[in-house]
């Protein structure tokens, strides 16, 4: 499954990790998603979204 907020759109960045010796390695920062149950037309839809719409879009969110 991709890592992708099925929101916003956010997905994986990627950069360097730095060693204290200062070599450089790539790696990747993955988005915190966590499954939730969000009204889409008037039904309940389980989403894959970030912790930023999470909260921004609360009053959206569907209580279970």
């Amino acid at each position: 499954m991709s890592m992708i907020c099925q929101m916003c759109g956010k997905g994986p960045t990627t950069g360097n990790q730095v060693s204290h010796s200062n070599r450089k390695t790539r790696r990747r920062w993955l988005p915190n998603l966590q499954t939730a149950s969000v009204l889409v037309k008037g039904k309940e839809t389980p989403m894959r979204v970030c912790t930023r719409c999470l909260r921004t879009n609360r009053k959206n969110r569907v209580t279970a």
